[in-house]
């Protein structure tokens, strides 16, 4: 199945065509077709797992010389020889012609400094499993499409059908009765081979096309209801952001072909770890693909679109923000770690743009979250902030972790979306501050999925966030050239500002009296389509953190089968992988984070559940309301963007625009009209009236004065018309004899 991987996002794909062409014929207007569909990729993406873990785990793969991809240096994956191995000789591995299958260049990889403490191992490194045709020649060079597996494709492929088949499961509930029912599924299907495609991409140029579209299907979701204008203001916001950081991709991405002479993922990455790339170069190339990244994936300042986003149906908000397009930049940087680590020396610095770009983004995203009244603004500003995280981690060599929290965030994330939606099922209302309270009574199923998810994402141990944002703090302390200081000052203290906003979203939502809607209607908990979803994601959220436990320090006697598994499986070993360290189990550390996200419950359960605090601080101090107010206008963010960036274009141009209307364009109009005027005034008076009229005035008068002279003529008496016969015979013998 790894060699077929190009499977898994061409069924969904088939899907959205069938689900147009014939959804609104069935039963369950195209669903039917879409739950299907994704319902087979997921066991498909599981068939692909555990063929790349019997991969990892099963004998060295030998190279076309003959020797052993392995090393027995102390916890130090490295070869003997680098080379391109190939599998299946004949239909499958001749290159050239059909398609290739073919594993990846490999190199020396990944130092483990826990490992080296435990004294020699024997590993050997796993090549990516690559296989394409061509798909078209410009100049002479094959650019080719086809399919990368490795451990970061293959758990990528699991977490979006996952998510995605939940979705679609749920959707068939909230949004039954839809105006456009099968338009909504036939885009879903499009959304997640859109997203499969990307994950599975051979080469950049293919990454850059499943990139766009991925947007795509974003803005007709996000739009999906475009007749409400905020609907589709928030499409457009969302699409036009994007295009904003593609110019960057594009960029990059340029820069990336011509300084390695090939679109080839696999390429780039090795050159960049071999220094076949200059650094200056990928430097560049690095910077402007984290333009990119901000805006896909909701990095300040690029963040502003995200929120917004929040306008379309809730279960497209949970498999944007939790599995597709939020995480698209995040997957970008994990694919192309090695341009990015070595162009901003990440393993020997203290600090660089991506560090700080994921730190900045994971705090003050954190703090909009305190001051939103609808509870999926709350989440969306959550997910903004641990895109951060992930971004964070990527910066300061943290790859596995990163990819870890993608994986954890993915499930407890979509719980706590699709847990939105079902509170707001019956209510058709987000405003948790007006429209809801008191629900934990009437939803227990809801309310107990909704806090589990909670607790995982404010890190309570043993809780899946707990394990991967230790992991995350661990390596901004011992990573880097000494650290990265000020990305855990940052990390930790807004694992406090998680556990504080997440409780306010609690105590509006689940506690208190119901208010507004809530207590107008006769709440009662959804049905299955509605709460399985969320149970199968709450126990997710228990046991996800458990397949990366680490067995250093006080859990040294974690058993090595048990231990890292998630690092084991997914982190890439080969030559297009740089040499990254893996940081040690901190229990210190991971007991001042916990202590910190636990002390934002504390004061959030002090200030709502017993009224201890500076409540009314706005009102009576100045700097305390000035920051409320940046907060509440969210960092003038959009006022920049809106009113003046944009304004300033929009302004001249406008008045532009309306000079040229006036002067030109309606003085051309107006000078046509007026010379057509005269021009007709002339031809009614001096030719209609002068030649025309005259001309037939005069044929009339001709025609009067010889019917007059002809009239007398007609006297009645045979012999005068005798005479003029006479006369008439007379002339006619005259002309001839003349003429003859």
């Amino acid at each position: 199945m790894l060699a077929h991987a190009w499977i898994i996002p061409l069924i969904p794909a088939v899907s959205f065509v069938l689900i147009l062409a014939f959804g609104k014929k069935l039963p369950r207007g195209g669903s039917e077709i879409g739950i299907a569909s994704v319902a087979i990729c997921f066991v498909l993406a599981i068939t692909v797992f555990a063929g790349w873990m019997g991969r990892v785990d099963g004998p060295a793969i030998k190279s076309h010389s003959g020797s052993t991809e392995q090393s027995v240096e102390k916890g130090v994956h490295s070869t003997e020889e680098k080379g391109t191995s190939t599998e299946g000789e004949g239909e499958e591995g001749a290159a050239g012609t059909g398609a290739l299958f073919a594993t990846a260049p490999v190199a020396a990889s990944t130092a483990v400094a826990a490992e080296e403490a435990e004294g020699e191992k024997e590993y050997h490194s796993t090549p990516a499993v690559q296989r394409n045709v061509t798909w078209f020649q410009n100049d002479g060079v094959d650019i080719k499409v086809g399919t990368l597996v490795d451990g970061l494709s293959a758990i990528m492929l699991v977490v979006v059908t996952l998510i995605s088949l939940l979705v679609h499961v749920f959707s068939t509930d909230y949004v039954a009765g839809d105006r456009r029912y099968t338009h909504y599924f036939g885009f879903l299907s499009l959304f997640t081979a859109s997203m499969l495609f990307f994950v599975l991409s051979d080469n950049v140029l293919q990454m850059i096309v499943g990139w766009e579209l991925v947007g795509l299907c974003s803005f007709a979701l996000i739009g999906h209801w475009w007749e409400e204008k905020p609907n589709s203001d928030a499409a457009l916001k969302a699409f036009l952001t994007n295009r904003v950081g593609d110019i960057g991709l594009l960029v990059g991405m340029i820069i990336l072909y011509f300084a390695a002479g090939t679109f080839d993922t696999i390429t780039i990455n090795t050159l960049a770890n071999e220094g076949g790339i200059e650094h200056f170069t990928l430097l560049v190339a690095s910077l402007c693909l984290i333009t990119a990244v901000m805006s896909k994936s909701g990095q300040f300042v690029l963040h502003t679109w995200l929120p917004d986003a929040m306008a379309g149906p809730t279960p497209v908000s949970a498999l944007i923000h939790a599995a597709t397009m939020v995480v698209a930049g995040v997957f970008l940087i994990a694919r192309l770690y090695g341009v990015f680590f070595n162009g901003l020396s990440i393993g020997t610095s203290t600090i660089n743009v991506l560090a700080v770009v994921g730190s900045v983004t994971l705090l003050f995203g954190a703090l909009l979250a305190f001051v939103q009244s609808d509870i999926k603004k709350v989440l969306a500003y959550s997910t903004v902030s641990q895109l951060g995280y992930m971004v964070m981690a990527l910066g300061v060599g943290a790859w596995t972790a990163a990819i870890f929290h993608l994986f954890t965030h993915a499930i407890f994330k979509a719980c706590l979306f699709l847990g939105s939606g079902s509170l707001a099922h019956h209510i058709h209302s987000f405003d948790m501050k007006k429209d809801m309270g008191g629900m934990r009574k009437v939803m227990p199923t809801t309310f107990k999925t909704f806090v589990i998810a909670t607790a995982a994402l404010v890190a309570v141990p043993p809780l899946a966030g707990f394990w991967s944002k230790d992991e995350i703090l661990a390596g901004a302390q011992q990573l880097g050239g000494g650290g990265y200081p000020l990305m855990l000052v940052m990390g930790t203290l807004t694992a406090a500002c998680t556990g504080a906003y997440m409780m306010r979203a609690i105590w509006y939502v689940f506690y208190g009296e119901p208010r507004g809607k809530s207590a107008e209607h006769q709440l009662h908990e959804n049905g299955p389509r509605i709460t399985w979803p969320l149970i199968i994601l709450a126990g997710g959220a228990i046991v996800a953190g458990f397949t990366n436990v680490p067995d250093s320090g006080v859990l040294s006697f974690v058993p090595e089968g048990l231990a890292l598994r998630f690092e084991h499986f997914v982190e890439p070993t080969a030559g297009y992988f740089p040499e990254i360290n893996h940081p040690k189990f901190n229990i210190v550390l991971a007991i001042i984070s916990t202590g910190v996200g636990l002390s934002g419950v504390a004061i959030a359960y002090a200030w709502y559940w017993k009224g201890i605090g500076l409540h009314g601080i706005t009102e009576r101090n100045r700097f305390a309301r000035a920051g409320y107010r940046v907060l509440e206008n969210k960092y003038y963010l959009d006022k920049l963007y809106t009113d003046i960036i944009a304004g300033s274009v929009k302004g001249p141009m406008a008045r532009a625009t309306n000079w040229v209307n006036q002067n030109i364009i309606d003085g051309f109009v107006n000078l046509v009209g007026t010379t057509a005027r005269r021009s007709g005034e002339f031809v009614y008076t001096r030719i209609d009236q002068g030649v025309v009229d005259n001309v037939v005035k005069g044929s009339g008068l001709a025609a009067e004065g010889s019917g007059q002279v002809l009239r007398k003529a007609q006297t009645g008496k045979v012999q005068t018309y005798g005479a003029y016969l006479f006369l008439g015979a007379v002339i006619l013998v005259a002309i001839f004899v003349i003429a003859i």
